[in-house]
């Protein structure tokens, strides 16, 4: 894949049951415009770009009266293809990143590897599971969806939680720092691969 020195891209994809446009900037200060027609979803993105310091900009219109499901997901798949793009061949990135992330009584901790081969072990269960009428199963399936068209080894562990917002929230912001961890330019190795295989 070229390199992309600007680290940005803008991804569309559209569907019989959802239609998305999103514009991600790897190298921003955390401005968000999200619209996903979920209340929730949105705020957790939100939360995702301002602490992972990722602008993002996210349309999507999906078929919201029949559930939440397509839309959470497919916006993990096109938010995933955004980061593999902006990164374009990767060289100089740390590679991998980890984060512990507190939100009052919930704990996550979130490890990923942006190393081209697209893995999930997801063990996050509240519980209560609803925030109003959604279904933090779905943070499953988003983080799913994103590690698979990013080429992530992506581990999230909820270590403890009761309060399925907070569950939620520290899973977002968890993936965010981690995330900004493995995407940013290692000065050492600036001009290098990080893998010994010579592809990523």
């Amino acid at each position: 894949m070229a390199k992309n020195s600007s680290r940005v891209a803008t991804v569309a994809r559209k569907t019989a049951e959802t239609d998305i446009a999103l514009t991600l900037a790897v190298d921003g200060r955390g401005v968000a415009k999200v619209d996903t027609g979920v209340p929730f979803f949105d705020h957790m993105l939100t939360l995702f770009a301002k602490h992972g310091l990722f602008d993002l900009t996210v349309k999507a219109k999906g078929d919201t009266d029949v559930d939440y499901h397509h839309t959470v997901e497919d916006v993990g798949l096109v938010l995933g293809q955004a980061f593999k793009e902006a990164l374009g061949d990767k060289v100089g990135i740390r590679r991998y990143g980890f984060f512990l992330l507190p939100m009052d009584e919930s704990l996550a901790r979130v490890v990923i590897d942006v190393g081209g081969r697209p893995h999930l072990v997801y063990a996050a269960e509240a519980p209560t599971m609803f925030v109003r009428d959604f279904n933090i199963v779905l943070v499953k399936e988003f983080c799913r969806a994103f590690s698979n068209t990013l080429g992530a080894n992506l581990h999230v562990q909820l270590l403890y939680g009761e309060e399925p917002h907070h569950v939620a929230e520290a899973i977002f912001k968890g993936l965010a720092r981690a995330l900004d961890m493995a995407t940013q330019i290692d000065s050492r190795s600036a001009d290098q691969l990080p893998s010994t295989k010579g592809l990523i």
